[in-house]
């Protein structure tokens, strides 16, 4: 790699880091949040979900913006405007506010994900881009684990916020970084903008819409678990926070290789679907084991295993509508996908709350996340027969304009 390419890559997943000390810490404070401001259940589950409706109704935008006018900016502007509005949260005292707040910091997070893995793999060659894709999470867990060791102490010791406020000043310090040394990959020849009327056809395309299905499912389940774990351990497990620091930690420490194994065994064996039908069946098995086994030992077992695929497919999943369609609408693409996996989460999101106040357990919740991974194992066995189909059918014309794809 260039001297670019490597500062460029080593920025992003950095400014990822520092992202996600302020969105992993909405969840591991979770708690304490509840607590200081008198809701229920439900309601904190509407704090996720604000800002996850924001976030995905930006992910068109930001991705066709990100195609037309490159990603450095973008992802800039997002990290920027979560990181300003998350200290903003961090001195609110009206859950309306922290509503309304979330909403709008939603919209800027979604200026870093199109963006953020179309930048990322620009700097990869083709072979290597699922692989390229798997960096992005690499930082989104690295923040994860750091939050995880640090948030619990330094909020019992500070609060949860000065020490959201302290995260939030590291994420806008993060985005200044970024701005003076990272690198849009020079493009060769003229810059071909792509118009709206292909952007239109590219969404006419059936294989985005199995991979739009498959997002769903995937996101639904990572928020199932990535958002209510904390919680689950401390209502339903007896745990105390530190102790749910360590076990996100131990997670978030597991999952950042899982997701980069997966991008290289996906690489390797050029059967992106095969990965992403394996990753959901283990998925079920302990989306199910995680609230009906009884031994703690056993479930830190479970929240192993699972921590290891929960993101496995993440990088096959996104590289297979861009494989097919070529690049030039990489982040078009991408962005489609993240605002469909982005509706499963704010489902999942706020029906887990429900979920808990009615019954007062996590179990029928996540029972249903593990249904719902059956389903999406029968959803890659399909992508597996329109991805091989697409393949020999843009080997033999490599524009197809009627589907409105575009050359690489």
């Amino acid at each position: 790699m260039t001297r670019d390419a490597t500062r460029t890559v080593s920025l992003v997943v950095l400014c990822q880091t520092a992202h996600f000390l302020t969105y992993g810490g909405i969840a591991l404070l979770l708690p304490l949040i509840r607590e200081d401001l008198a809701i229920s259940f439900a309601e904190a589950g509407l704090l996720s979900a604000a800002a996850t409706l924001s976030y995905a109704l930006a992910q068109i935008p930001a991705g066709y913006l990100s195609d037309r006018y490159g990603p450095k900016r973008l992802f800039f502007a997002g990290l920027l405007g979560w990181s300003v509005l998350s200290l903003a949260l961090s001195a609110l005292h009206a859950y309306w506010a922290a509503i309304l707040t979330l909403f709008v910091a939603g919209a800027f997070r979604a200026l870093l994900f199109a963006p953020g893995l179309s930048l990322l793999a620009s700097w990869f060659p083709r072979e290597r881009r699922a692989t390229a894709m798997s960096l992005f999470i690499v930082g989104a867990f690295a923040g994860t684990l750091i939050l995880s060791l640090a948030g619990p102490a330094l909020s019992a010791y500070f609060g949860w916020r000065p020490t959201f406020a302290l995260f939030a000043a590291l994420g806008i310090a993060a985005a200044a970084g970024f701005w003076k040394a990272a690198r849009d990959r020079p493009r060769s020849g003229p810059v071909e903008r792509v118009a709206l009327r292909e952007a239109l056809g590219v969404l006419r395309h059936g294989i985005v819409w199995v991979c739009n299905a498959l997002q769903v499912v995937r996101f639904s389940v990572g928020t199932a678990f990535n958002f209510w774990l904390p919680s689950l351990l401390i209502a339903d497990r007896g745990l105390t926070l530190p102790e749910a620091g360590l076990v996100v930690a131990m997670a978030a420490a597991l999952s950042a290789p899982g997701n980069s194994l997966g991008g290289y065994v996906s690489d390797r064996l050029k059967n992106p679907p095969l990965v992403i039908g394996g990753s959901l069946a283990i998925l079920a098995c302990t989306s199910t084991l995680l609230v009906t086994v009884e031994s703690l030992p056993v479930v830190l077992l479970v929240i192993a295993v699972n921590s290891i695929f929960i993101q496995f497919y993440f990088g096959p999943l996104f590289l297979v509508p861009v494989e097919v369609l070529g690049s030039r609408t990489a982040g078009l693409v991408t962005g489609v996908g993240n605002l469909f996996a982005n509706l499963g989460a704010l489902a999942s999101a706020y029906v887990l709350g429900v979920v808990k106040d009615t019954s007062g357990s996590f179990k029928w919740g996540f029972l249903g996340i593990a249904a719902l991974c059956v389903i999406g194992v029968a959803l890659s066995v399909l992508l597996a027969h329109m991805r091989k189909r697409d393949l020999r059918s843009r080997q033999r014309a490599p524009v197809i304009g009627s589907a409105g794809a575009a050359t690489s």
